[in-house]
């Protein structure tokens, strides 16, 4: 807490094939990236409905799994939501959660409790399972239509995130793509180097 954010150039790109289990020395699985799942991308502007409906691109839903799949809806930061393959992001969820009750179990987290409290708390209202019905129409459940922050009637900007699928408020993205788009060079170069 009080941590200044990291800045790209900082960040190094870690070998998911590499990571193992601080504890146990086991290999972990890396769910958000797989050797056989091709990258969902593209951008298009949609609208909310009255009914909190929205349609997502074809293409980006058949790489979530189709119409009808299970879903999650995330909370990523104010003005976007994520959804991701339920499967995906539970293998995902499970793999860090677990690495935390680890620590816990360890004792290597007990003088962060705020920390950990922090933790739960989100953890337990940044996502929801939500189902795609026919022609990839989603409905945004309460509490994440106020974190949207866009009214039925307004246009959300929907975005191929390589794992999943992006919801965002147009300023929003426009502000988020504006401060990355001049790294895209730089971090393509680091993730296929």
């Amino acid at each position: 807490m009080g941590e200044k954010p990291t800045k790209r150039a900082d960040f190094k790109i870690e070998d998911p094939r590499t990571r193992v289990d601080p504890y146990t020395g086991t290999p972990l699985a890396e769910a958000a990236i797989s050797a056989d799942s091709s990258l969902i991308v593209g951008e298009a502007s949609r609208s909310i409905d009255d009914r909190h409906r929205l349609s997502l691109p074809a293409d980006m839903v058949a790489g979530l799994g189709g119409d009808n799949c299970e879903c999650l809806l995330a909370k990523e930061r104010p003005g976007c939501l994520s959804l991701w393959s339920r499967d995906r992001w539970q293998q995902k969820l499970d793999e860090e959660v677990g690495l935390v009750r680890s620590k816990i179990s360890a004792g290597r987290l007990d003088g962060r409790i705020a920390e950990v409290q922090s933790l739960g708390r989100l953890l337990s209202t940044r996502q929801r399972p939500v189902q795609l019905a026919a022609r990839g129409r989603l409905v945004v459940p309460e509490g994440f239509r106020e974190f949207l922050g866009v009214e039925p009637g307004n246009a959300v900007m929907i975005v191929g995130a390589a794992v999943c699928i992006e919801i965002w408020k147009p300023e929003t993205w426009a502000d988020c793509i504006g401060q990355q788009m001049p790294e895209f060079r730089q971090l393509l170069d680091e993730l296929a180097g």
